[in-house]
């Protein structure tokens, strides 16, 4: 906030008598001593005296939300999201119509949470209209305003409630907000899965994400947005499992971890939530245990394993079944495949279809057929072979093949 680049787009936004302040997350974190993030502004200024200051100031201008009241500066390569004050005049649970103001409380009373309505000057003076620096303080997560009114202007608010607790709460929920989201719940198949999809990830991401799902699966919030049980304590055990490791929160790993094994039950969850087919594929190849990773597998078959599955299905599987085992955090065995997993450089096979046609074998699916069947003895070997001896193994098979 106090970076070159930002001082260049606020002096753009205040000289000659306009004004502009930082706002949310930036303002937030700030104050509690955590990243920053993406800097927001808010100003009075409308979007086109936006647009004309950062240009006469030699900043780019790009009208990314322009009939909203966003535009984005662009300061040394830097993106900065300027955001003209803006009051409700129509809310249907998903989205708003809204209209300029020149009133920073006005704007202010339009946000979520009391946290999140918090503006600073560049010199640092903070503006507070709703209590919201004594609840950051406090780690209280609270509606600005009527909670009910807060939810049903938007129903994502409702998820928002605990991902903002998880990331910045603390004890127990708000009651006012709590016995708001659990009125307004169903509001929550109003909203498209792509929305729904990205908080309930960014909840996963949060460090201990656990008190705030089981308040929604208690609630049967879950229940509004995914069509199954979820496995809270499996979570729970992978969750305890990463801290002991020193592994960082994965959010798509933590979110197989809640949804059962079922290949059919994941692509109706994926395709309600409109997940990608990456995200998609990973959550069904995670739950795709065969019962072959295990904490007694040696390390010759887990590198059979691990060459076979790529060391991303490897390794959520390995968690997702340390997880499902109950086995301590700190168990070797299971330690020692996800070392694997972190450490062992991937062989590659050296042969190819050159290779066997150099043999004598015309163009076709025979050098597949050669090609499979002389890698699938390379990985029986522990990949062992060099190239010499793998191509006199296939200039044996192919003797052989012909006699």
């Amino acid at each position: 906030m106090t970076a070159p680049e930002t001082h260049a787009v606020m002096d753009a936004l205040t000289r000659d008598g306009g004004a502009a302040r930082f706002v949310g997350g930036a303002v937030r974190n700030a104050l509690i001593g955590e990243a920053a993030g993406d800097v927001d502004i808010a100003t009075p200024l409308l979007p086109d005296e936006v647009m004309a200051r950062l240009k006469a100031s030699g900043l780019g201008a790009v009208p990314t939300g322009i009939e909203h009241g966003t535009v984005t500066a662009i300061a040394n390569g830097k993106p900065f999201e300027v955001t003209t004050l803006r009051r409700d005049v129509e809310t249907d649970g998903r989205r708003a119509v809204i209209a300029f103001t020149t009133d920073w409380r006005e704007d202010a009373q339009r946000r979520d949470f009391t946290m999140n309505a918090l503006y600073a000057g560049e010199d640092g003076v903070i503006y507070d209209y709703f209590g919201g620096l004594a609840d950051l303080m406090t780690r209280h997560v609270r509606f600005v305003g009527d909670a009910r009114m807060r939810i049903r202007e938007d129903y994502l608010r409702i998820l928002r409630l605990f991902r903002f607790h998880a990331w910045y709460g603390a004890g127990e929920l708000d009651g006012d907000a709590l016995a708001a989201a659990v009125a307004e719940k169903a509001g929550l198949k109003k909203l498209s899965g792509e929305r729904v999809q990205k908080e309930l990830l960014r909840l996963l991401d949060a460090k201990d994400p656990l008190p705030a799902l089981g308040v929604m699966a208690r609630t049967q919030i879950f229940g509004e947005i995914l069509p199954t049980e979820i496995g809270l304590e499996r979570l729970q055990r992978l969750i305890v499992i990463e801290a002991a490791n020193a592994l960082s929160p994965d959010s798509v790993l933590r979110f197989s971890a809640l949804l059962p094994d079922n290949t059919q039950t994941l692509r109706g969850i994926a395709g309600q939530l409109r997940l990608s087919n990456t995200v998609r594929d990973r959550l069904i190849e995670a739950a795709d245990a065969d019962g072959k990773i295990s904490a007694a597998l040696s390390q010759s078959e887990a590198r059979k394993l691990l060459y076979r599955l790529g060391a991303q299905c490897f390794g959520d599987q390995t968690l997702r079944q340390w997880a499902e085992s109950g086995a301590p955090a700190d168990n070797e065995a299971w330690r020692a495949l996800l070392l694997l997993t972190k450490n062992w450089k991937t062989p590659v096979f050296p042969l190819d279809g050159d290779d066997v046609m150099a043999l004598g074998i015309d163009e076709g699916p025979q050098i597949g057929v050669a090609l499979r069947d002389i890698e699938a003895w390379w990985v029986e070997q522990d990949f062992a072979p060099d190239r010499a001896g793998l191509l006199q193994r296939l200039k044996e098979a192919i003797t052989k093949r012909r006699v």
